[in-house]
């Protein structure tokens, strides 16, 4: 951290102060099946938001012929103008095709999800960590088994009536019709619970045991390969932030581009960073076939070419928050380094108005960390994601004086241990 410090610290005095500073960003996204159009519009709207509350300035400019979708960030911030190009990683593909089961298969997927989690023994360790994320993991599978009910109940009823006044036969089929239009209906308005969205989420975590499907790790080497492109180009730091469940891919990832990087190490220049925001890695490296993810857990936690920063917000119900991924998943090794973990603490960040605004809005508060912070304190180590991506320090630079959360949890409470 110090030789990384050293380097931007050096330009912002004297001659240098007017040198641009220039960063790669690639964002990971959690499971979720939108376009990635979606990450650009929060972006440009909430960081508006966010110039116009800390005083500096942040202009948006889309960007074509990279081979991922990107756009630029020019701002002055800090006194000092940056330059920033932000890619999102897309595997919203592979997340659809896991969505686009029938009604049956994912009740199917229901079944064998909970056996995952509690016949491992897996959903009794993570209760011991936090219960918000716990209560997000069993509520699709009560609100599907209600839904179920209520579309069997009103079915029955229908059916026994029409079989009364008329043919049991008839009867039976319009029983058969209401059950599978009841269930249809309900999916159909899940833009409003989610239930069947967390439900495809935690079964896409669980249906190889913790492993990654092969699709998936393919798409993860061609992320890998983008990003260490960019090592190689002139630029003062690569940030990868990866949110929610594109979190754990993101370590995976890193730990892949330090292997490959070898004895020889990666350049000094550019900084290689990640930030990791709302993460559930928890969710996977429980599992018992999460070696993989637990070795890169370890392996990346000692790695000093990497600054590596952890920020959640006990507000928000669907992170692990502040639990130590490496040291809760017991692959804390001698000589960690990361993460650093902090809070985003909603609660002095957000105006009480804001707070009054997104009572109960889980989903929009575990995509706070991409957001304006009405209420940010102003001192020096404040997380503020558009400082972080947008701004003219290296995110081993912008966290150096900020000291680990006191209210971080690092009992090692994780059944399956084995990384190989």
């Amino acid at each position: 951290m110090s030789g990384a410090g050293q380097t931007s610290e050096t330009k912002a005095n004297g001659q240098g102060a007017a040198e641009q500073f220039r960063r790669r960003v690639f964002y990971i996204p959690g499971y979720d099946p939108f376009h990635p159009r979606r990450y650009r519009e929060l972006y440009r709207k909430e960081g508006a938001d966010q110039a116009r509350l800390s005083g500096y300035e942040l202009k948006l400019t889309p960007l074509s012929g990279t081979g991922s979708y990107s756009w630029r960030s020019e701002s002055v911030i800090e006194g000092r103008q940056t330059r920033a190009e932000i890619s999102v990683l897309v595997w919203s593909d592979i997340v659809k095709r896991s969505m686009s089961e029938t009604i049956p298969a994912t009740y199917l997927q229901l079944l064998r999800t909970a056996w995952a989690y509690i016949g491992s023994g897996a959903l009794f360790r993570l209760m011991r960590l936090r219960k918000g994320p716990m209560i997000a993991a069993l509520y699709p599978i009560v609100f599907l088994l209600l839904q179920l009910a209520l579309a069997v109940g009103l079915a029955w009823g229908i059916g026994a009536v029409l079989a009364h006044f008329s043919h049991w036969s008839f009867g039976i089929a319009a029983a058969a019709v209401t059950l599978w239009a009841v269930l249809r209906w309900f999916r159909a308005k899940d833009n409003k619970a989610f239930a069947w969205y967390l439900m495809h989420d935690y079964a896409f975590s669980a249906q190889n045991g913790g492993a990654n499907p092969p699709e998936l790790e393919a798409r993860m080497a061609e992320f890998r390969a983008q990003i260490s492109a960019a090592l190689a180009q002139d630029c003062d730091e690569v940030l990868v932030v990866g949110h929610s469940s594109g979190a754990h891919l993101a370590i995976s990832i890193l730990a892949d581009l330090l292997r490959v990087a070898g004895p020889q190490g990666l350049p000094t220049r550019p900084r290689l960073s990640f930030l990791s925001l709302g993460q559930v890695v928890p969710m996977v490296s429980f599992l018992p076939k999460a070696q993989r993810l637990r070795r890169d857990l370890r392996d990346l936690s000692t790695a000093s070419q990497i600054t590596w920063v952890d920020v959640t917000a006990p507000g928000d119900g669907c992170a692990f928050a502040l639990c130590d991924p490496v040291a809760v998943s017991g692959m804390a090794p001698e000589g960690k380094l990361w993460p650093l973990v902090l809070s985003a603490a909603f609660s002095q960040t957000l105006s009480s108005a804001k707070q009054a605004e997104l009572k109960r809005r889980y989903f929009r508060l575990h995509f706070q960390y991409l957001c304006a912070f009405d209420a940010l304190p102003g001192t020096q180590g404040d997380y503020d994601y558009f400082a972080v991506t947008a701004g003219p320090l290296t995110l081993a630079e912008r966290f150096r004086s900020r000291a680990p959360s006191k209210s971080r949890i690092e009992t090692p409470v994780n059944l399956y241990r084995s990384t190989t």
